[in-house]
């Protein structure tokens, strides 16, 4: 297992990130990041725009000799629970790799049901999913939906809950940063860490990143991990 990391969901300045999407992916590079997804916050108003825009980026950094490779995705966030399933397709029509869902954290006032409508959805992460239920994680084991440990104040409260979930159903789990500042971005060990503390062992950490690394031969391609080994 190399020491590199993949984060699947931080924001940038097209959200409430404190970053332009170029600094990001650099300060990423230097971390030693294989690759990352920046899922701005989005709704109706704003999807079209941080797609098209996050893609201009994606392009010109993905043909450069960037070692961090970049993905374009978004994060539907407190949107209400009956249209999520619709934007989501939007989101993937527009040419999304990564959708993220904000899940029901404990400490924002997420519109309860979100968590299961995103289940529903076509989306690639359930993150900071909360106090989330059995069947619920069952339907993220069934349907191959990443339900997120997060390494974000706040959000990070639930982890344990989440991990535990996950080994009761099977669910598999991403860690990510959910990053919006240059101090929020984790270093693998430090990642590693998080998952830890959520009382997952070593090999079930390292089994995240296994299961990351496939994600991304879906969406990116085999080459990718070839110019990366």
């Amino acid at each position: 297992m190399q020491n590199q990391m993949i984060d699947l969901h931080c924001h940038s300045l097209f959200s409430d990130g404190e970053l332009l999407p170029s600094e990001l992916v650099r300060r990423c590079e230097v971390m030693g990041y294989m690759a990352v997804a920046i899922t701005d916050h989005a709704d109706a108003s704003n999807l079209s725009h941080i797609i098209s825009s996050l893609q201009k980026v994606a392009d010109e950094n993905n043909a450069s000799d960037s070692k961090t490779k970049l993905l374009v995705g978004v994060e539907l966030t407190h949107v209400r629970p009956s249209h999520i399933a619709r934007l989501a397709d939007k989101a993937r029509g527009l040419g999304a790799q990564i959708v993220v869902v904000h899940g029901e954290t404990i400490v924002e006032p997420v519109c309860p049901g979100t968590n299961r409508a995103a289940l529903e959805a076509d989306i690639d992460i359930l993150a900071h999913p909360g106090f989330i239920t059995s069947d619920e994680a069952a339907m993220a084991s069934e349907r191959g939906i990443f339900l997120e440990i997060s390494g974000r104040k706040g959000h990070s409260l639930t982890n344990g809950h989440v991990a535990r979930k996950s080994m009761e159903t099977g669910a598999r789990l991403s860690i990510d940063s959910d990053g919006h500042a240059p101090q929020d971005f984790m270093s693998f060990d430090f990642a590693r860490r998080v998952g830890m503390g959520a009382g997952l062992d070593e090999k079930s950490v390292n089994d995240i990143y296994k299961n990351l690394n496939q994600l991304l031969i879906v969406k990116m391609g085999l080459n990718f991990f070839e110019k990366n080994s």
